[in-house]
C-alpha cells in the first residue's frame, strides 16, 4: 500500500476492489483504515471467464471476509472430484470447481488438447479446490496441482500450510509445503520453514495437535529449515524456488 494513502483525501472514493491474490488480513485492515470506507471488496476470476467468477462486495450485500464471494449471476458453478464426477451439493462438500456461462471461453485457439482437458459440455475446470456454503459463497481451499496422493488419499498442501501458519502466530508467510516422490506411499509432504516459524520439532508437534488426519502430518524428518520464503512478482510463494531448496538439501 502506498505510504501516502493515509494522508490523502479519499472522501470521494466509493469503494475499492482487489484481485490476483488473496489479501492478507493485516493489509485489509490497513486499507480499511486508510480509506475509511469499510472493508475493501475482493474477487476471484480467471482469464478464461473474462476475469471474474466471484465478487465479495460488502457495499451490495453482507460480505464474508474469509470467502471470495458468491458466483456472479452470469455463471453457474459445481464441484467435481479429481476424475470429473459431479459431487453432491452441500456446505461441507469440497471438490474441483467448474463453471459455465456466457462469459466462459469456448476453447483455446489452435489448442484442441488443452480445450478437451479443460472444458467438458461447456463446463470449465478451473483447477481450484473449493467449497460453496449454504449462502452460495465460494471458499477456495487450494489448487488441484497442490494436492498429493498419499496412500491413495488426496492431501491438500494448503490445509497443512494453514495449520502451520496459525501455529506460528503471525500473518507473515513463514512456511511452505511441497511434495516429493515416496517409494511406499507414492508421495510425501515436505515442510519448509523460516526462522520466524520456530523449530521443526515445535511445528511437528503443532500439527499433531491441530486435528488434521494423521496421514496429512509429514514425518519429522521431512521438515526443512530455509532462510526465507521466496515470492514471485505477484506476491505469491515461488514454489519452484521452494522445490529447488528441497532438491539442494537432498544433494547436500
Amino acid at each position: 500500500m502506498h505510504p501516502d494513502w493515509a494522508t490523502r483525501d479519499t472522501s470521494t472514493l466509493q469503494g475499492m476492489g482487489g484481485g490476483g491474490a488473496a489479501l492478507q488480513p493485516d493489509l485489509v485492515g490497513k486499507i480499511a483504515g486508510a480509506l475509511k470506507k469499510g472493508q475493501p471488496s475482493t474477487g476471484y476470476g480467471m482469464t478464461e471467464t473474462c476475469g471474474i467468477i466471484t465478487a465479495n462486495a460488502a457495499r451490495f450485500f453482507i460480505a464474508k471476509p474469509e470467502s471470495c464471494g458468491p458466483v456472479v449471476p452470469t455463471l453457474e458453478a459445481k464441484l467435481v472430484d479429481e476424475d470429473g464426477n459431479d459431487l453432491p451439493a452441500g456446505p461441507t462438500t469440497i471438490g474441483v470447481l467448474c463453471v459455465r456461462g456466457s462469459i466462459v471461453i469456448k476453447g483455446y485457439l489452435n489448442r484442441p488438447e488443452a480445450t478437451h482437458d479443460s472444458i467438458r459440455d461447456g463446463w470449465l475446470n478451473t483447477g481450484d479446490i473449493a467449497r460453496i456454503d449454504e449462502d452460495g459463497f465460494l471458499f477456495l481451499t487450494d489448487r488441484l496441482t497442490r494436492f498429493s496422493k498419499i496412500g491413495g488419499e488426496m492431501v491438500p498442501h494448503g490445509a497443512v500450510e494453514e495449520a502451520l501458519q496459525q501455529a506460528c502466530g503471525t500473518s507473515e508467510p513463514c512456511v511452505a509445503v511441497v511434495s516429493e516422490e515416496d517409494e511406499s506411499k507414492g508421495e510425501h509432504l515436505v515442510v519448509c520453514f523460516t526462522p520466524r516459524a520456530g523449530s521443526a520439532e515445535t511445528l511437528h508437534q503443532a500439527l499433531k495437535r491441530s486435528g488434521l488426519p494423521n496421514l496429512w502430518i509429514p514425518n519429522r524428518a521431512h521438515f526443512l529449515a530455509i532462510p526465507g520464503i521466496p515470492v514471485l512478482g505477484t506476491g505469491k510463494t515461488d514454489l519452484r524456488a521452494i522445490r529447488t531448496f528441497v532438491q539442494q538439501a537432498k544433494c547436500a
